[in-house]
């Protein structure tokens, strides 16, 4: 609320935007969205909220909208490679290469995504150490 008692204009810190309402993803979901032009999966894990690329590393398939398992990773429907909802490191192959992750902000019910300066893709666990990632 402003001053005045109306609503506040902008909710989110600059460079943010809104993707969807908190009310449009559950716990335990990941849902479909895009944010300037990228196409992006946003997770809600026990009342957090992640946003990662919605591709997967190894061929490209869709990673929303899907559903989360018990240790907050979601599964390529294409090659059934896991990842980390959180992190988007790989948990399984055939993928080596983690998918980008966003910051996210939650304000008025919104989920806001910055989709400006990606955080870097983790690599896999097992690769020499300043490897590049692999896809």
């Amino acid at each position: 609320m402003n001053n005045n008692g109306g609503p506040v204009a902008n909710q989110a810190p600059a460079g943010y935007v809104p993707v969807a309402s908190v009310g449009d993803i559950p716990p335990g979901w990941v849902l479909r969205t895009s944010a300037s032009g990228r196409d992006i999966a946003v997770s809600h894990v026990d009342g957090e909220f992640y946003a990662l690329d919605n591709s997967c590393s190894h061929a490209g398939g869709p990673l929303a909208p899907n559903h989360l398992s018990p240790a907050c990773t979601l599964e390529c429907p294409w090659h059934n490679a896991v990842f980390d909802a959180r992190t988007g490191e790989v948990v399984a192959g055939p993928a080596r290469k983690g998918v980008k992750t966003y910051p996210v902000h939650v304000g008025g019910g919104t989920i806001y995504v910055s989709v400006g300066i990606p955080k870097p893709a983790p690599v896999a666990a097992g690769s020499p150490p300043g490897a590049a990632p692999a896809g």
